[in-house]
């Protein structure tokens, strides 16, 4: 799993690969942090939450959503991501989990939102990974 932080006229964007659906989903989260901070220390305690959508583009933002949410409304820095992806009722699911960092403990730029411009989730035929690509606004 592996994400790299791409340039995108005013925002910014990440670029993730994987084994896994689940994984690049937590590559991207690991990535979008990476874009807000530089560093980050071992405090903070692991939260859970789960996400529903009806499509894997749409999981995807809902997913990173939910983070920039979780930042917002508990005051922390979501890092150390893993996720699981799977297909049910027609419905697809992540049920996803992250260490939240206090913001008083962390110096970090703010990223406002996450967008549909240019993502990209695909599923690499050469190897079976995945890849995503996904624009920030800042």
């Amino acid at each position: 799993m592996s994400y790299e932080l791409r340039e995108h006229t005013a925002d910014v964007a990440v670029e993730a690969t994987a084994d896994s659906l689940g994984a690049v989903f937590a590559a991207v989260a690991d990535g979008m942090a990476a874009a807000m901070t530089a560093e980050t220390p071992d405090a903070g305690s692991r939260f859970t939450f789960e996400e529903r959508a009806e499509s894997r583009e749409a999981l995807l933002f809902d997913y990173l959503d939910r983070l920039i949410y979780e930042r917002d409304v508990r005051n922390v820095l979501p890092v150390d991501h893993d996720a699981a992806v799977r297909e049910a009722d027609g419905e697809w699911v992540v049920e996803g989990s992250a260490r939240g960092v206090p913001l008083n403990e962390v110096h970090a730029r703010d990223l406002k939102a996450v967008t549909y411009s240019e993502m990209d989730l695909s599923e690499r035929e050469a190897d079976g990974g995945w890849h995503a690509y996904v624009v920030f606004d800042v």
